[in-house]
C-alpha cells in the first residue's frame, strides 16, 4: 500500500512532444458516502507547452478503472468546455471531478493536440491514483 500512497501524493507528470501534463488528485470525503460505495475525487490538471510551437487541445480521452477492474472510457471535445491554445511557455489549468464506486482506482489517458502546421499528436496523461482516506488510514 505504500506505493499507492507515494503515487497518490505526487499524481502524475508526463511530457509528450513538448507538452507537459501534471495531475494532482484529491479525495473529497464530504462528497463521498462509503456506506453506499460512492467515493468522490477531484483532480487538478496543469497543461504546459514546453515546445517551440503553439499547440491547441482538441479532445480528451480518459480511462478510469476502479479497484474491481471495471473500466469506463470518457471521450469528448476539449476540457471543461475549453479547447485551450497555448503559445510556447504558456500553461492552462483546470479542475474536474470523478466519482467511483470503490475506495480506490486509477485514471490515465491522452489529450489530442494539434500544432499550427496541422500536425496532430496524443499528449499522454500518465496513470494516477484516486485513493480514499479509508485506504490510506
Amino acid at each position: 500500500m505504500q506505493n499507492i500512497t507515494a503515487v497518490h501524493e505526487i499524481g502524475s507528470d508526463t511530457v509528450t512532444e513538448g507538452v507537459r501534463v501534471q495531475v494532482f488528485p484529491e479525495y473529497i470525503p464530504e462528497q463521498s458516502s462509503p456506506e453506499t460505495n460512492r467515493f468522490s475525487f477531484t483532480y487538478k490538471v496543469i497543461i504546459t507547452n514546453e515546445s517551440e510551437a503553439k499547440v491547441k487541445l482538441l479532445s480528451r480521452h480518459w480511462l478510469i478503472i476502479n479497484a474491481d477492474g471495471d473500466q469506463e472510457r470518457v471521450d469528448g471535445p476539449g476540457v471543461v468546455g475549453y479547447t485551450p491554445e497555448l503559445e510556447p511557455g504558456e500553461s492552462f489549468e483546470y479542475s474536474s471531478h470523478c466519482p467511483i464506486n470503490t475506495n480506490w482506482g486509477t485514471m490515465e489517458g491522452t489529450y489530442t493536440m494539434i500544432r499550427e502546421n496541422g500536425q496532430k499528436f496524443e499528449a499522454k496523461i500518465e496513470r494516477f491514483y484516486l485513493v480514499s482516506s479509508e485506504v490510506l488510514a
